[in-house]
């Protein structure tokens, strides 16, 4: 048997699902043989394809007999999981009661806080607001005697690579540490974030989560998957509790999910799979990971038929189409000026990450939940999704570059939230 902690990766074949549950019966004989009452942390239905759905299920029903499992979704700031996404995540036939919907603005526990001084660190001298270390109260008060945090290691546009402290401290966390971990890495810089296993937002959330947190129960089990291939592939799962195991799946990620390439993208086609992306607020991944290979002038054309909004609740939504993507430097300025926006500092965050800073232009295709209006109301360019997917059909594009018939070159991304892209020379720039 490995010892504890798991790092299992796979250079060549995808880990199949006997060796998954190998690895699972392994993490349970050493973190799960007398325990009670048991938290699930999984992802929501945005990580649908991370096989956190299935390392949740196989611990429930393993352990469902000798103890009491719940489960609660990191939503961070997304809505709920409906009944259909549970099933579809999770398999039929868990019970409804079980599953608890984290409410960010109100269900969380303040810990402690990292201070304005060390926030003035992290920011390079651009902000120095205190931030709170806080998580949902069930973590502290429900009696758990084992936490696990489950979810998919991906390069990310707030944080460099995503999961770990992030799954517990914006996943399950309220409305100060999400805005202001946002606002630090927007300020930051995007760029010099995305795809990195150190960065300011990762070390101030694992400084506070190891500081405050480190009393409770929590394990985490982390995923790698493989996305060049005709199908999903996993081919890494890291179970442990350090620093170690994430920077192991980070590392593994990199190699895996960085797609650098060798020339910049003039014409950029994402296709938003409509049971994941109904919002702008989700949506903008397609902006957000690409836009470190997009050629200045270029134009990114984004299939979305299922959009229906821009922000996951009223509040944030109602902020984006008042203020619109426009480049950081208006975006700063409206936060100085407008307390509404400097209070939602997520929502400046994420009017930053779906910016081109004027460099592209982006092309939003919904179907019929959102208007021409509304979409160019925010600053993008518009397009129905019908005439759209009748020059660039999704049946027919393949991942990566593709000569359309009339010569022009296209690069098509099935799913912007499973890798990240970029200029080969950039990214070694800004390393």
């Amino acid at each position: 048997m490995q010892a504890y902690p798991i790092h299992f990766e796979s250079d060549s074949e995808a880990i199949s699902d006997s060796q998954l549950d190998a690895l699972l019966d392994q993490f349970m004989a050493a973190k799960a043989q007398s325990v009670q009452r048991v938290l699930l942390l999984p992802p929501d239905m945005t990580r649908v394809h991370s096989r956190a759905g299935y390392i949740s299920a196989y611990l429930y029903h393993a352990l469902k007999d000798r103890a009491t499992v719940h489960f609660l979704p990191a939503l961070g700031t997304h809505v709920p999981m409906s009944d259909r996404q549970i099933d579809r995540m999770f398999g039929e036939g868990i019970p409804r009661e079980l599953f608890f919907a984290h409410d960010w603005r109100n269900d969380v526990k303040v810990f402690g806080q990292i201070s304005g001084e060390r926030m003035l660190e992290l920011s390079e001298g651009k902000l120095d607001y205190t931030m709170d270390v806080a998580a949902n109260k069930l973590l502290d008060e429900g009696g758990y005697d084992l936490i696990v945090s489950i979810g998919q290691v991906v390069p990310h546009e707030v944080i460099g690579m995503a999961n770990y402290t992030k799954n517990i401290l914006v996943g399950t966390g309220g409305p100060d540490t999400i805005n202001k971990s946002h606002f630090l890495g927007a300020v930051y810089g995007m760029e010099r974030i995305m795809g990195r296993v150190d960065s300011p937002v990762r070390r101030a959330l694992n400084e506070g989560f190891h500081r405050y947190l480190s009393h409770l129960p929590i394990e985490f089990i982390l995923t790698v998957l493989d996305g060049t291939g005709d199908d999903l592939a996993l081919k890494g799962v890291y179970c442990g509790s350090g620093d170690e195991t994430y920077a192991a799946a980070a590392r593994q990620s990199q190699k895996l999910n960085l797609n650098l390439l060798d020339k910049p993208i003039n014409k950029a086609v994402v296709y938003l799979d409509p049971e994941e992306f109904k919002t702008t607020w989700l949506g903008n991944k397609a902006v957000y990971r690409t836009r470190m290979a997009m050629a200045d002038e270029g134009e990114l054309v984004i299939l979305a038929p299922a959009l229906e909004g821009f922000g996951e609740d009223q509040e944030i939504d109602a902020l984006i189409r008042k203020f619109g993507y426009r480049t950081t430097s208006e975006t700063l300025e409206a936060v100085k000026r407008h307390p509404e926006l400097a209070a939602n500092l997520s929502a400046a965050a994420h009017l930053i990450h779906g910016s081109s800073d004027g460099r592209f232009a982006i092309r939003y295709c919904p179907g019929p939940g959102v208007t021409r209006e509304e979409i160019e109301s925010v600053g993008f360019q518009h397009d129905s999704f019908e005439e759209a997917v009748s020059k660039y059909d999704p049946a027919k594009l393949e991942d990566g570059w593709n000569s359309m018939p009339d010569g022009e070159q296209v690069f098509y991304v099935s799913n912007p939230a499973l890798g990240l892209w970029s200029v080969r020379e950039k990214f070694r720039e800004e390393s």
